[in-house]
């Protein structure tokens, strides 16, 4: 590639809606343009990335005998009201009719689609397993696009899909797609943790999230730093500590004026938060439901939604307090309380001497013990781990981090085939239904998680492997006819050994190719100069350490062959 010709529209300003550094420099560099609201266009040196991204996912898929189809994005409102996700899938969907009126939905993922193909097509135990895949657009209507390719709304993906026989088969295929996952971003420079997820709209009961530390993730993992347990913190559990004890004493009734919240309270009474009971109340399928957790704890809503067995709740709002005057904002606790249940995290199991709500407004009870005072419906984790806890599995320190989803695997089971019949005949003539697993990675999304983890003030920093090339040459004074032929050379070289190479034959001066190249991160760079002057020689820098090395251009060579491999 000549810069002379590329269409590459570098910027010096960051766009105004660019809040993270992926965003921002692939706009700079002139990776990427907005057209709308989240959704954008790539430009050649954008598309250069996202093709080597797709090839190692189809080289790592294929390894992991999947086999590659294509699916379209335009998906029939039958198959979906089929699985019953036609209206579940809620807004995200974008729904839209042809001319005939017929209703189709713009695909924000395929199981449908794939599981009406498989049972077309398969009826027999002889044609299982079969795991196919495709890499296509997927359109999400988000409520708040935000954060570049990292939460649009259309954006590409590998999205694939597991049929097997029976459970022991999809866990084979599933840990098969997990391997193959976590070699795929090993190849593509991102670091990457596996951790357990929710399954989501997409269903199933077992899944796991592949997730790229990073300080912008929209998601925080907890992980031990003493055994491989790691979770999505919306469901990750910990070690409750020894609940504390009381003194056996009665409660007993503190006036605190307009002490509503717990930091409030806390602070008049002297007593430390964790000491104090939180009684949030929800409405539950139009019930009011009472979940106490401890003071300093926050209830995660995908625990509750498992606890509750629905996700159909919401916290109170005013117009529920309005509606129901016998639970006082600020001051329920759960002393005398009547709710259809009560509910409360395992922290408060036997736990004594805490202070709660009175009921009565500008009033708290201290000396509150579990068991004696009040009783509840049942006891689960429903409150959030943090830093520190104590690891579920070995008792180990775990560690909270932010992260970016980058890729997400699901035991489907039966969720789909089931309901749309999707069924084989086994060795008997029995009809079964097939069980499924389904496997994404966003492929865009890997491209902006890698620049999240290599970049630096002056720009991106890729990964050898998914660079959009392998070499930047920059003669200096290109108009000087022994550089400008030196330069050449050498690009002509690297094509003929298959070394990808950018030469910048512009007639620009040294700065502005030294920032530009910079800001592009290709991960070596040429420099023919003064040095090549003095001895011929010429300076490789590399991008990511800033080390430099002069040498003769076959040497040059020689090395950035050994690094690829090849």
């Amino acid at each position: 590639m000549r810069q002379s010709k590329l269409f590459v529209p570098t910027l010096k300003e960051s766009p105004a809606d660019a809040e993270i550094a992926s965003h921002r420099l692939l706009v700079r560099a002139g990776f990427l343009r907005k057209v709308a609201s989240g959704i954008y266009e790539l430009l050649p040196l954008g598309a250069r990335v996202v093709r080597k991204i797709e090839g190692i996912v189809r080289e790592e898929m294929n390894a992991a005998g999947a086999q590659e189809v294509v699916l379209p994005i335009m998906q029939p409102r039958e198959l979906w009201e089929e699985s019953g996700r036609w209206e579940k899938y809620g807004p995200e969907m974008m729904r839209l009719k042809d001319r005939a009126e017929r209703d189709f939905g713009l695909g924000p993922t395929a199981e449908e689609v794939i599981t009406d193909l498989v049972r077309t097509n398969a009826s027999s135990w002889r044609d299982l397993p079969i795991n196919l895949y495709q890499i296509g657009d997927k359109f999400r209507d988000e409520v708040r696009p935000r954060f570049g390719l990292l939460r649009g709304r259309e954006f590409l993906m590998k999205d694939g899909y597991s049929f097997d026989r029976d459970e022991e088969g999809m866990r084979r295929s599933y840990q098969a797609m997990y391997d193959a996952y976590g070699r795929v971003f090993t190849r593509c420079g991102c670091s990457w943790r596996a951790v357990e997820a929710d399954t989501g709209i997409i269903g199933g009961d077992v899944s796991h999230e592949f997730m790229a530390p990073a300080e912008v993730g929209e998601d925080d993992i907890a992980w031990c730093e003493d055994c491989d347990y790691a979770a999505n913190v919306t469901l990750a559990a910990y070690r409750r500590a020894e609940p504390p004890w009381g003194e056996g004493r009665a409660p007993e009734k503190v006036h605190t004026p307009e002490q509503r919240t717990i930091a409030e309270v806390s602070s008049f009474l002297g007593m430390e938060p964790e000491r104090f009971i939180k009684c949030l109340m929800f409405l539950v399928e139009d019930e009011p439901v009472a979940v106490l957790v401890p003071g300093d704890r926050e209830a995660g809503e995908i625990k509750l939604e498992r606890v509750l067995g629905t996700g159909e709740f919401r916290l109170f709002g005013e117009e529920d307090w309005e509606r129901f005057p016998e639970y006082l904002q600020g001051f329920v606790g759960p002393v005398g309380l009547r709710a259809s249940r009560i509910i409360a995290d395992e922290a408060l199991r036997g736990a004594g001497g805490m202070a709660c709500g009175a009921n009565e407004r500008d009033y708290h009870l201290t000396g509150v013990d579990e068991g004696r005072d009040f009783t509840v419906s049942f006891f689960e984790d429903v409150t959030l781990a943090r830093d520190g806890d104590a690891c579920p599995r070995c008792g180990g320190a775990m560690r909270v981090e932010a992260g970016i989803e980058v890729g997400q695997v699901f035991q489907l089971g039966l969720k789909y085939s089931e309901p749309m019949r999707c069924l084989y005949d086994d060795e008997n003539g029995e009809s079964r239904p097939m069980v499924m697993g389904t496997y994404g990675i966003g492929i865009t999304r890997v491209m902006a998680a890698v620049i999240e983890q290599h970049h630096d003030e002056r720009g991106m920093i890729w990964p050898l492997a998914i660079a959009p090339a392998h070499l930047h040459v920059l003669p200096l004074n290109y108009e000087r006819e022994n550089r400008r032929a030196a330069a050449e050379k050498l690009y002509e070289s690297c094509l003929e050994r298959g070394l990808e190479a950018l030469l910048d034959d512009r007639e620009e001066s040294a700065g502005v190719k030294f920032a530009d190249a910079d800001l592009i991160g290709i991960p070596y760079r040429a420099v023919i100069g003064k040095g090549y002057d003095e001895d011929g020689s010429v300076e490789l820098q590399v991008r990511e350490t800033g080390e430099k090395t002069r040498m003769s251009a076959e040497a040059l060579l020689d090395l950035l062959a050994e690094r690829l491999g090849r």
